[in-house]
């Protein structure tokens, strides 16, 4: 079964009304720049949900520092974090005692993409993350082609991120049913799920979780 992540979330009360769904990650966005920069309080959890940061070329002694102190389940790399910078920050989180990290590095992906680019990466990262190209790191609301991902021949699963909302189950059923889908592991869901910027509509989330859920893939 495929798992669900939800992105950007800001308010407390929405994220615990979130939580109440269960999806297996919830992104919490570390980055000043965002719209959905989030600098509050994360409620108290059920422990299946892991709690997810979203960084972009942060320094690294700082994102150790948020990583402590929220105690997080995984890291998203959305910048331009090198080969180098990920086996540095997996040292710092080792003399941090900071152990089962998942790490997760982003790629933004066009109308092209070389997938042997990320060979290096794969000896540092748990997961990929593919979300479409576009003005901001992210939370474009916008798709790409997953034809695309007929080149990705690496073995590291990844997550599918990038303008998915309800509208998208026929097309998520005929890509998870694919062949090229054999290492898509967690759909990335977040601006076609909002009222405002980390403000997320509940109901339809629940409403794509059920439908997912129908698919049974």
């Amino acid at each position: 079964m495929v798992k669900l992540k939800v992105c950007g979330m800001k308010y407390q009360e929405n994220i615990e009304e979130l939580s109440r769904l269960l999806p297996d990650y919830i992104g919490f966005i570390f980055y000043p720049k965002s719209k959905r920069y989030f600098d509050g309080l994360i409620p108290q959890l059920p422990q299946t949900i892991k709690k997810t940061g979203v960084f972009v070329d942060e320094d690294l002694d700082q994102l150790v520092s948020l990583t402590t102190k929220y105690k997080l389940d995984a890291l998203q790399l959305h910048g331009d974090e090198s080969v180098e910078y990920l086996e540095e920050l997996k040292e710092k989180l080792r003399v941090a005692s900071v152990n089962k990290l998942e790490i997760i590095k982003a790629f933004a992906v066009g109308d092209t993409f070389e997938f042997q680019q990320l060979s290096p990466y794969q000896t540092w990262v748990d997961y990929f993350l593919f979300d479409t190209k576009g003005k901001d790191k992210g939370g474009n609301g916008i798709s790409f082609d997953w034809k695309i991902l007929k080149g990705y021949e690496l073995t590291t699963p990844y997550f599918l991120s990038g303008g998915i909302g309800l509208e998208s189950i026929d097309e998520i059923k005929d890509f998870l049913s694919g062949t090229i889908a054999n290492h898509c592991q967690v759909l990335d869901l977040n601006s076609k799920f909002e009222e405002a910027p980390g403000l997320k509509n509940i109901m339809l989330i629940e409403e794509f979780k059920k439908e997912l859920n129908a698919l049974k893939l």
